[in-house]
């Protein structure tokens, strides 16, 4: 809690490293690790330890051109800044959840919403069994670093969409644990979200009252439309990779009439910014009528904002104006706090404070905000 807000955090990364993962395969994969080997990547923990781990990384884009320059630098570094004003404690994307939770009492936060990141980039390989025994390990490992504090940590079921019976299974085994809270489709870059395949995951989660999330990424599959055209250059893929994703995500899942044919449904998508969302709103009811070619439609993809079923989290860099201008167009119950902890782009442990010194907001507003909503767009275990 933070000066009597509680907060839901719906913005945060885990990040279990190969080590980890490798600890809760099903025993008939084990012998697959030797398949894995050649993905499994050196990096630098971004905690306060700074060591040395290990994580599987699949076909990981390194975007090595400034721009300005001709020519690509082979091994530049990436260019991120840490914001915060420390790093995180040791082992909190991997097995300390001890650790992570003493973070969250540092910087106010009730609820973590963890997002799986680096090694579900396991959907860039065409061995889809390889991408099957990732997910089942990483559902274990869940369920133990998330139990000694159920209230407190929750995520979502990752879902593979190329195997959907895989995928309907997973929901069924973990849809009734204490930190599932939503499904989160893991999409290979020829999949659409509104393919007619992928009909019986929407169905298993509604029927376990779970959200659909979307969240992208910028340096590994599946990649963001339009990835290979980024010149080679981070900043033009960063600062595109997150909005492209999601505007492409929602209109496909809108207007491909998802939310009209699951009325139990929620959908949310995070770390891509919220600026963007009254032109975007606006714009695909009117592509609705202009062009057509959606699914039979019972409702305008603004009706489902209105009924309060599509969420979005903020990012403080966007501040207090641009929150004011999407609720004033949408409405208070659309948008989320997040903060992006443990990732570079997080302000830990001043996040929470960073938006609390945004004057406008009164009460009422800043509880959606804060707790609210999030408890909307999340089952409630």
């Amino acid at each position: 809690m933070k000066e009597g807000f509680r907060i839901y955090d719906t913005d945060t990364h885990i990040d279990p490293g190969a080590d980890v993962l490798e600890k809760y395969v099903d025993p008939g994969f084990r012998t697959r690790l030797d398949d894995l080997a050649p993905y499994r990547r050196a990096i630098k923990s971004r905690s306060v330890d700074g060591g040395i781990r290990h994580t599987y990384s699949f076909a990981h884009k390194a975007y090595e051109r400034t721009l300005g320059e001709a020519e690509p630098r082979p091994g530049s570094a990436d260019g991120r800044v840490w914001r915060g004003e420390r790093r995180p404690s040791p082992g909190v994307v991997d097995d300390r959840s001890d650790n992570r939770v003493l973070d969250m009492d540092a910087e106010g936060s009730d609820v973590h919403f963890l997002v799986p990141s680096v090694w579900t980039s396991v959907v860039g390989l065409p061995d889809v069994s390889l991408e099957i025994g990732l997910i089942r390990a990483y559902h274990r490992f869940m369920h133990e670093f998330c139990g000694p504090f159920p209230d407190r940590l929750k995520g979502p079921i990752v879902a593979s969409t190329r195997d959907v019976g895989e995928a309907v299974r997973e929901i069924r085994e973990w849809g009734n644990s204490k930190w599932a809270v939503a499904v989160q489709p893991l999409l290979d870059n020829d999949r659409p979200v509104d393919h007619p395949d992928l009909e019986p995951i929407w169905r298993a989660a509604e029927e376990h009252d779970l959200a659909i999330v979307h969240h992208s990424f910028t340096w590994s599959p599946p990649y963001f439309p339009g990835y290979e055209d980024m010149w080679d250059n981070v900043y033009l893929a960063r600062l595109c990779s997150h909005p492209w994703g999601a505007m492409r995500f929602m209109a496909g899942f809108l207007a491909g009439g998802i939310l009209d044919r699951f009325p139990g449904l929620r959908l949310c998508v995070l770390e891509c910014g919220f600026g963007w969302l009254p032109f975007w709103v606006r714009r695909m009811d009117e592509q609705v009528s202009y062009v057509g070619r959606t699914a039979k439609l019972k409702h305008l993809p603004s009706e489902h904002f209105a009924a309060g079923r599509v969420f979005c989290n903020i990012e403080a860099h966007e501040h207090e104006p641009m929150f004011n201008m999407v609720t004033g167009a949408l409405g208070d119950g659309v948008l989320m706090f997040g903060s992006d902890y443990p990732h570079y782009e997080s302000w830990f442990p001043h996040s929470i404070d960073k938006i609390l010194e945004w004057s406008s907001l009164g009460q009422e507003v800043r509880r959606k905000l804060f707790w609210e909503n999030a408890t909307r767009c999340f089952k409630q275990t």
